[in-house]
């Protein structure tokens, strides 16, 4: 489930490399701590990582075909756009991250066909361009399933085994029954106008600022001021994601967001450049205006989705 976030992209790029989840850093832990033990420096394991993330980087494409006897040894960009395939002859294969030896020993190797094309994202794609929800909606998918067995035990095996899992089954599920992707499928791509893409680009670029800006003060700020800025990161991506869904509700919540930051940005300077906040307060407060006349309009219609003209 940790994996769902990157996997859900539709699109197969040097983009969807960087697409990971917040949770991934979680799957980590108790595997390279024993090397410590072993006297392995901490500078080395770092460029080990470093390498490891670069050839991660270098696979996620469709521009680079197959490589002849490199494929039998290393993880390719072929090997792993099977990994990423929603059809039923790439799930469950190509697990390999830099050597593809362990996939073949292990028989979860699938060589990339050339007569039928891989359809990207999930098997059952959810419908939404909200980057948080993303990350958490498969949570409560795993609830669900686990609710509904008869045992303590199934409960458990519906957590920690594969997807496609129901009793009578193995660990990964019976692939007979998982369903048959194939090409052409039709891509999550709701319509909106420009000026709200060029606003979108706008809050995330901003967003993005205040991450950076989280980053290099971290050590000297305070867990609330942290926290401060994780929400307002969080909040961002949730709003702008949210209206591009046409969640009846999404422009009430950015004009909250926008209203939140005019409250925090009042007292304390953002930047610590005059001209720069007060540029930023005016283009929140303009926003903040924006998005509540909108979410009047919102409220009084019988409509259940927001449309943008």
């Amino acid at each position: 489930m940790i994996c769902v976030f990157h996997h859900s992209s539709e699109d197969y790029s040097l983009f969807t490399s960087s697409r990971i989840s917040i949770f991934q850093r979680v799957t980590y832990f108790g595997f390279y701590h024993p090397l410590a033990l072993l006297g392995i420096p901490v500078a080395s394991v770092m460029v080990h990582l470093a390498f490891n993330f670069l050839i991660q980087f270098w696979v996620h494409s469709e521009d680079v075909g197959k490589l002849g006897p490199l494929e039998w040894v290393f993880n390719t960009p072929s090997h792993h756009r099977v990994h990423h395939g929603a059809n039923k002859w790439c799930l469950d294969k190509n697990y390999g991250s830099v050597l593809i030896i362990w996939d073949r020993i292990f028989g979860t190797f699938q060589e990339e066909r050339d007569d039928e094309e891989i359809v990207y994202g999930l098997v059952d794609q959810p419908q939404s361009m909200n980057g948080v929800w993303h990350e958490i909606f498969y949570f409560e998918k795993i609830y669900e399933k686990a609710k509904g067995m008869s045992s303590w035990s199934d409960s458990l095996k519906a957590v920690f085994y594969g997807p496609g899992w129901f009793p009578g089954t193995p660990r990964l599920g019976d692939p007979d029954t998982f369903p048959d992707v194939k090409a052409p499928r039709k891509k999550y791509d709701p319509q909106v106008p420009v000026w709200f893409l060029t606003y979108t680009a706008l809050h995330f670029f901003l967003a993005l600022l205040a991450q950076q800006m989280m980053l290099i003060h971290l050590k000297v700020s305070p867990w609330y001021t942290v926290g401060i800025f994780l929400s307002f990161i969080f909040l961002t991506v949730g709003a702008l994601g949210s209206m591009f869904d046409g969640w009846r509700w999404a422009p009430l919540l950015e004009a909250a967001r926008c209203a939140a930051f005019l409250l925090y940005a009042r007292t304390t300077p953002i930047y610590g450049v005059p001209m720069v906040d007060a540029a930023l307060f005016l283009f929140f407060a303009m926003s903040a205006v924006l998005w509540t006349s909108q979410s009047l309009l919102v409220i009084g219609s019988p409509a259940k989705a927001v449309k943008f003209e």
